[in-house]
């Protein structure tokens, strides 16, 4: 499925990096939400955007939430949380339905076979549920443009 701007963000439950239950609906009922779907914790490029989301969140403040989601297992997300001292939550789309779902699949990870992770990929949902942007990595080492993230969320 290719997603636009404009169309309805697909609904997800999935577990947070403290095996607790997170919905699209409980972070848009706040506000925008930055979904920022990675390949993997502990990877270097993966490492170096969400410490610059981290960084980021005071630009963001009032504007909206930055949320991480990646296959990795909760227990992984915990670690990878701790270690670089991550305050938003991290998500945990082990059975991949999300990452298809929002069409960021990413087959072959590192040209390991069948190995399927998430797509570098930015979308920015407003509180109606609606996208209002995107951004889809076209090489999986290169990070956002966190200036345009900034204001889609103004």
């Amino acid at each position: 499925m290719t997603l636009k701007i404009g169309d309805k963000a697909p609904q997800f439950t999935l577990y947070d990096q403290d095996r607790k239950l997170r919905t699209l609906q409980e972070f848009t009922s706040n506000g925008k939400v930055v979904l920022a779907f990675f390949p993997g914790a502990f990877t270097s490029v993966c490492t170096k955007e969400m410490c610059t989301f981290r960084d980021s969140l005071s630009n963001f403040s009032g504007l909206g939430q930055v949320v991480g989601i990646s296959i990795d297992t909760p227990f992984a997300l915990k670690a990878f949380a701790e270690a670089n001292k991550l305050n938003f939550p991290l998500l945990s789309d082990y059975e991949k339905k999300v990452i298809r779902d929002y069409g960021v699949e990413y087959d072959n990870f590192v040209n390991l076979p069948g190995y399927k992770v998430a797509r570098r990929s930015v979308f920015v949902v407003d509180r109606d549920q609606r996208i209002k942007y995107i951004w889809l990595a076209p090489e999986q080492g290169m990070e956002p443009n966190y200036k345009e993230i900034e204001n889609a969320l103004r």
